[in-house]
C-alpha cells in the first residue's frame, strides 16, 4: 500500500468529528505545501508492537544529532489520539511563534 493510500485509510478510520477535522487539516496542509513529501508512520516498532499513535507527516526536516549524524523526518505531522488531534512541528526554530501568532 502506498503512502497516500495509508493516509486515506487512517483518516477514514477515524470517528466523527475527528474524521472531518483530520481531513480538513490534511487538505489545508497540502494546500500550503502542495509538492511536499508525504510520510506515514503506523506507530509500530521493529517487533510490530504499537508504541505510539499513527502519524501523517508532511515535508522534510533534517534532524542533526550531537554526534554529527543526520536523519530526515517530517516538517509537520498530525496524529489522532483519544482526546483530539496532535499537531507536531519538530523543525520550528522560534518556539513562541505559534502562541504569539495565533
Amino acid at each position: 500500500m502506498n503512502v497516500q493510500d495509508q493516509i486515506k485509510k487512517y483518516i477514514t478510520s477515524q470517528p466523527e468529528p475527528k474524521y472531518s477535522d483530520m481531513q480538513a487539516l490534511h487538505q489545508r496542509i497540502l494546500q500550503m505545501l502542495p509538492a511536499c513529501k508525504l510520510w506515514f508512520n503506523d506507530g509500530k516498532n521493529s517487533e510490530n508492537k504499537t508504541v505510539t499513535n499513527p502519524t501523517i507527516g508532511y515535508g522534510v526536516h533534517v534532524i542533526k544529532y550531537a554526534n554529527g549524524k543526520t536523519t530526515e523526518w517530517f516538517q509537520i505531522g498530525i496524529s489522532a489520539n483519544k482526546t483530539g488531534i496532535s499537531v507536531y512541528m519538530p523543525g520550528i526554530r522560534d518556539k513562541t511563534y505559534l502562541s504569539t501568532e495565533l
